[in-house]
């Protein structure tokens, strides 16, 4: 059904458009930062490339916050616990890469645990040194956590800030247990100091490009994607949990079933974005699971506009492009500002910057149908008394024959 959806037209014209340009954007901007030389008007700067690359999965993450916020009514506080699994999945596949180049010379154990006194590789590293076996890892892990904690949550029937909560303590724990440096994840420090990926150096201008398209492109496949999802009939049955869970529930469905899975596929989202995210920035430590992280996310949902999509994306673009440019200005400030913005959100774009517009949209194709159904009424002619032919009396003119029979106005009708 969903996948009939995606190949037979069922993303709307907006969320093809912004796919288009997502994919017209990685192919240009990679060709104009290999293509043409740095002295070039046209050129795209590397810091540029990885910063707008880096906006784009967090973009991605965004969109995966609103398949289960926007769509399912599933206010998570925690997601930033999936795209820190992915993330931490990549990294240690890139660790694994490093071999006998790293500070310490060792070709099995990575740096850290040459420092901590690692005898071995621990059991969980195993597999690591393929990339087939991380891209599992980066798809399953987030993807299982959400499934078991989904299926006990929705099953005991933990809805509204209860379970947004229950999300932020579950980010809070990963934060903890990833800080310690017995559990083999780098501790404080994280995994860093990558060298290639699939063979490439991850410094190179050339793998810098192709990651930055690669973020673009799963951007676009995750739009379409949860366009189709959306749209179809599991997509209504999603907005009608949200809507009234009591009354699916009432009329057969099971609402945590529904839940189970958008959460599952909006997890599995938001570990392929951290892991896009990693190359990229060059480290990933336990930080990525501050419960601050999730908050974040989730303003970026609200300011472009939840239940939109499209949205999302544009939220998570505009507040961390703003973010870039106010902390190099003022960065003391930033932490207010990001406040202020979600509070201003909050009181005067209630439905973000999309939602908005499709309101003020909707309300003029309204206004503008009325009008025109006003203008064909005026313009009608009068009806035909069918049996003599002339002009019917209307309403208007009994109730003036009336007055005028009475000697008096007719009896208006009670409002």
């Amino acid at each position: 059904m969903i996948t009939q959806r995606l190949f037979t037209g069922g993303s709307n014209r907006r969320v093809l458009v912004v796919a288009v340009i997502l994919a017209a954007v990685a192919v240009l901007v990679p060709a104009l930062h290999l293509a043409l030389p740095p002295s070039s008007p046209f050129h795209v700067p590397s810091y540029i490339v990885a910063l707008v690359g880096k906006y784009l999965t967090y973009a991605l993450l965004a969109l995966a916050l609103d398949l289960v916020w926007g769509y399912c009514g599933i206010l998570s506080l925690g997601h930033g616990a999936f795209f820190a699994l992915g993330g931490y999945a990549m990294g240690m596949y890139l660790m694994r890469q490093i071999g006998d180049r790293g500070v310490y010379g060792n070709p099995i154990l990575p740096d850290f645990m040459v420092f901590l006194n690692w005898k071995e590789l621990p059991w969980f590293w195993y597999g690591f040194d393929q990339f087939w076996f991380a891209a599992l890892m980066i798809v399953l892990a987030p993807g299982a956590l959400a499934f078991v904690f989904g299926w006990f949550a929705f099953r005991s029937r933990v809805t509204g800030v209860y379970l947004s909560i229950i999300t932020q303590a579950l980010t809070y724990a990963l934060l903890l247990a990833f800080f310690r440096n017995d559990m083999g994840f780098g501790g404080n420090n994280g995994l860093t100091d990558f060298k290639d990926i699939l063979g490439f150096n991850v410094q190179a201008p050339e793998t810098r490009a192709a990651l930055f398209a690669a973020s673009a492109l799963a951007l676009a496949l995750a739009l379409l994607v949860t366009s189709a999802i959306t749209r179809s009939k599991f997509g209504m049955l999603m907005i009608a949990v949200r809507d009234a869970e009591s009354r699916t529930r009432f009329i057969g469905w099971r609402p945590e079933n529904v839940k189970v899975f958008a959460f599952t596929v909006s997890a599995v989202m938001a570990g392929i974005a951290g892991a896009l995210y990693v190359p990229q920035v060059g480290i990933i430590n336990p930080g990525e699971f501050a419960p601050a992280n999730s908050i974040e996310v989730v303003v970026w949902t609200a300011v472009g506009g939840r239940g939109t999509l499209v949205g999302p994306i544009i939220g998570a673009l505009l507040v961390n492009g703003g973010k870039s440019w106010f902390t190099g200005v003022l960065p003391e400030y930033w932490l207010f500002a990001l406040g202020g913005l979600f509070i201003a959100v909050t009181l005067f774009l209630p439905k973000g910057i999309v939602g908005t517009f499709d309101s003020w949209r909707a309300a003029r194709r309204d206004a503008a149908e009325r009008a025109r159904t006003k203008a064909e009424e005026d313009a009608a002619p009068p009806p035909v008394d069918p049996v003599t032919g002339r002009p019917a009396r209307t309403e208007v003119a009994e109730r003036s024959t009336t007055s005028d029979l009475a000697g008096g106005p007719a009896p208006q009708p009670a409002e």
